[in-house]
């Protein structure tokens, strides 16, 4: 099913806080890596909200997301404090990772392997 306007529209304010949230709680680098709001889904009812994190070069991609759901009370907070004018009810936060990068890193390495660089063709 589509998502409609609203359900945009909030998912769009959603991202932007909590990026920015993350960001100021420090979240935005674990374990030497960095971790950044891939997107936000939220459901028709506006109830939940389905965060996908992008990790990148996050040694323990694991141990990062356990960090974030043990902060989720805090960041959920401080969303509140930030959106209670937008929004009637602060939905329900649930964090999923998203693997898009990991792919498109596979996908290039299994082409590197498919095709040699141009420069080796042309000797």
């Amino acid at each position: 099913m589509q998502e409609g306007k609203r359900q945009k529209q909030i998912g769009s304010l959603l991202q932007e806080e909590i990026s920015n949230i993350l960001q100021r709680m420090g979240l935005h680098m674990i374990d030497g890596g960095m971790v950044s709001v891939a997107g936000v889904r939220v459901t028709p009812d506006l109830l939940e909200a389905r965060i996908y994190l992008s990790l990148f070069q996050v040694k323990d991609a694991t141990a990062a997301m356990k960090k974030i759901e043990d902060r989720n009370w805090e960041i959920k907070k401080e969303l509140a404090g930030r959106v209670k004018h937008q929004l009637r009810r602060i939905p329900e936060l649930k964090y999923f990772r998203d693997d898009t990068l990991d792919h498109v890193f596979k996908m290039e390495e299994l082409f590197k392997q498919i095709k040699p660089p141009a420069s080796e063709e042309a000797e």
